[in-house]
């Protein structure tokens, strides 16, 4: 198919609050900011850029009010060490009726849901992937 996915857009009441949480979360960069919106993208020269959708953070007036229809899972190295650092920045763990899961369900500041998955295992990294399943330039 000729067609991608550009851009996740996430509804806020406060853009530069809720991009610096995911900036610092993810490790991303801004590539534009006006009052109304922030764009993040993947760092620069990494295997994401220009592949991974840029997550864009729009001024909206009302607030969050039910489960989110929508929202990102995280594979991280590392899930405890992951979660720990996510809640330094102020996400916390939510339940929304998960039950005993392998992933954590968690809430950004703002209170959108996302998921931090288990590592993968060698058994599921096709070969020249690394432990995050991305392909490993020269493998």
């Amino acid at each position: 198919m000729d067609i991608r996915i550009q851009c996740l857009c996430i509804d806020t009441a406060d853009p530069a609050r809720i991009a610096s949480f995911w900036e610092s979360a993810l490790g991303w960069r801004r590539t534009w900011e006006e009052e109304d919106q922030v764009c993040l993208e993947p760092p620069e020269g990494s295997p994401e850029d220009g592949i991974a959708p840029d997550l864009i953070f729009l001024k909206v007036p009302e607030g969050k009010t039910v489960k989110n229809r929508l929202h990102l899972d995280l594979r991280p190295a590392d899930q405890g060490a992951q979660v720990a650092r996510l809640q330094a920045l102020g996400a916390r763990q939510v339940s929304v009726g998960q039950g005993d899961v392998s992933w954590v369900v968690m809430a950004d500041p703002d209170g959108n849901e996302f998921d931090v998955l288990q590592p993968l295992t060698p058994d599921e990294l096709p070969p020249g992937h690394d432990a995050l399943g991305r392909c490993i330039a020269g493998a």
